[in-house]
């Protein structure tokens, strides 16, 4: 029997299979767009455009029932759903609330800038809105996908929640956040073109990384140096190997701003900087081991930025003193 990490993962390919089926029809109707007369050959292909799209939300929709029980089935638990999700709810409008012939209009708004102001040629204008009509359409699709998956998470009685399964490639961002636990009702949040799926779980710990999902250090270490420094920047990227966690680099950019100290101007992270933060609470009590303030803290505030791992690359005379640094500044344990 597949184990339920297997069960999310295939049904991300079953989903992808409906996206990319979808996109072909697209492309098959966008191929009859007249350049010279763009609103008149739009009217032709609009309903099918419109119906191609509905179909593709309503079949990626109707999966969500039975991948929800594939998943308590494959955990060994009992599924307890409150009733039957409704696929036709899930399609026939953009994710907006709009309607879908409103949004797919806008590439052929894009076709007539791309000639009249940009001046392309007309298969270069019909190639950049073919571009972006096939991304609207995959996203409407793949978008009421899960939103669908998260409606039959929340009326499954015996779910309490869900787990974020990341389907590599992947950017930083998602690695990092890979096998985090999520409460039934938290959304989930994600860039354009996202691809990681709900996997519904009976919790464990809320706001944990599950032990089984995905092990983001390891697959760090299955890239190769170049993908390593595409995906979390050369500096970041070094910092992991030289022991930071992931997480600790790739928050720190989330916060990133200039200062000026140690006599330049530096880049820096407001990430963990907070009273709650880790790393302000590593400085309070190294500020409270040296007496410059009392054990209670009181008093205390940070007097230097914390440092992005390329500023500490750059500002370090050797490895050693890099390493050294990476602890100081909260990437190395």
């Amino acid at each position: 029997m597949p184990t339920a990490e297997e069960v999310a993962r295939e049904h991300y390919r079953r989903q992808q299979r409906i996206v990319r089926r979808t996109a072909n029809q697209m492309q098959g109707l966008w191929r009859r767009m007249d350049v010279t007369d763009l609103d008149g050959s739009w009217q032709a292909v609009a309903g099918g455009m419109v119906a191609t799209v509905t179909a593709g939300q309503r079949e990626a929709a109707a999966q969500a029932d039975p991948y929800v029980a594939a998943v308590i089935a494959a955990d060994g638990l009992e599924s307890d759903p409150a009733g039957q999700l409704d696929a036709l709810a899930f399609a026939g409008t953009a994710a907006d609330g709009r309607p879908l012939k409103s949004l797919l209009y806008e590439p052929v708004l894009d076709t007539k800038w791309r000639v009249q102001q940009v001046g392309q040629s007309a298969v270069e204008s019909l190639l950049g809105g073919l571009e972006k009509l096939l991304r609207a359409a995959a996203t409407e699709v793949a978008d009421a996908g899960r939103t669908a998956a998260g409606a039959s998470i929340a009326g499954n009685g015996t779910i309490n929640g869900y787990v974020r399964v990341v389907n590599p490639p992947a950017c930083a961002r998602c690695i990092i956040l890979a096998g985090t636990e999520y409460g039934w009702n938290r959304g989930f949040q994600r860039h354009p073109r996202c691809d990681c799926v709900h996997m519904p779980t009976k919790l464990v710990a809320r706001g944990r990384h599950h032990p089984g999902a995905f092990d983001s250090q390891r697959y760090f270490h299955s890239l190769s140096h170049a993908e390593q420094n595409r995906i979390f920047t050369a500096a970041g990227a070094q910092a992991v190997r030289d022991g930071a966690s992931l997480s600790s680099v790739v928050n720190a950019r989330r916060g990133m701003y200039t200062a000026d100290s140690y006599g330049r101007t530096v880049r820096a992270t407001r990430e963990s900087t907070t009273r709650r933060g880790q790393w302000y609470r590593a400085e309070r009590q190294r500020a409270i081991q040296r007496g410059l303030v009392p054990r209670s803290g009181r008093g205390f505030r940070l007097t230097s930025p914390r440092l992005l791992p390329e500023e500490i690359y750059r500002l370090a005379d050797d490895r050693s003193e890099a390493i050294a640094m990476l602890r100081r500044f909260g990437y190395l344990h």
